[in-house]
């Protein structure tokens, strides 16, 4: 892993350092289907971003779908975990001087007990820059948090269980009030579908807005974040949502999105 890492620090040139100012509200939706994953996200200012991954011979790959022939270039180590350790490793976070983790999702898209076991046996390789849970409390101070969807998501009493994590997990509306740590769940998410009946042709009536609050404000009584996929990916969705609460906003649109939380708040 030393050799893959002085290669990544070799290679990683100037102009791939994050340069814009971070944006704690910013969810890269399957940042992987960008031109540059991770680095277009970085450029944008995003803190947070998703990788779905499948468990091909032992080796953890990253596709929406599971491929005939993966590329070998397309694992979750060489467009993710290499490409953060070289920043960490090069300016001491993600973003300098940014506090906060940056976020890594990970969607895991093939049977939990294999896919987690390998993940964990990988990501155990970066401890060093990553956030660890140990007997239920979030360690500080780290630059990566990592926290799992998918099939992990099915799974979530396992993480309550386990006395030394190196990834949180994403939980569903239904394991609130069921006693699982926010250090453990850091984030509540669901399909804007499920939650809310507004479909973004005009401004949500008063039942929309309640719908939409009641999400956010039942993650948030557990000091969970709350994050909707297959939101409204626009400038009217994204400030619906934004008002609602809504911590994580999931987009495609990287460089709109970017735009739009930068914009000045109305006084």
């Amino acid at each position: 892993m030393l050799r893959a890492l002085v290669f990544f620090l070799i290679l990683l040139p100037a102009a791939q350092l994050p340069a814009a100012e971070p944006l704690p509200g910013a969810h890269a939706h399957n940042d992987y289907e960008h031109p540059r994953p991770l680095f277009d996200a970085l450029d944008a200012g995003f803190t947070s971003v998703e990788a779905d991954v499948h468990l091909i011979d032992g080796v953890l790959y990253v596709y929406h779908d599971r491929p005939r022939r993966p590329d070998p270039l397309r694992t979750l180590q060489a467009l993710y975990l290499e490409p953060l350790l070289a920043l960490v490793e090069k300016q001491g976070s993600v973003y300098p001087g940014y506090q906060p983790p940056f976020l890594l999702m990970i969607d895991l898209k093939t049977g939990f007990e294999p896919t987690y076991t390998a993940l964990t046996e990988l990501l155990w390789h970066y401890e060093a820059m990553l956030c660890r849970v140990i007997d239920g409390k979030l360690e500080q101070g780290r630059a990566v948090r990592v926290f799992l969807s998918g099939t992990a998501s099915e799974n979530p009493y396992h993480f309550v269980d386990s006395p030394q994590l190196v990834a949180g997990v994403d939980g569903r509306p239904h394991h609130l009030g069921k006693g699982i740590p926010a250090d453990v769940m850091p984030v509540v998410s669901d399909s804007f579908y499920r939650v809310s009946s507004w479909r973004a042709n005009d401004e949500p009536n008063a039942r929309q807005w309640r719908e939409l609050h009641a999400f956010a404000e039942a993650a948030h009584a557990e000091g969970k974040r709350a994050r909707l996929w297959a939101a409204p990916d626009h400038a009217l969705g994204w400030r619906v949502l934004q008002e609602a609460g809504i911590d994580l906003i999931n987009s495609d649109e990287l460089k709109g999105l970017s735009a739009f939380l930068r914009e000045p708040t109305p006084e």
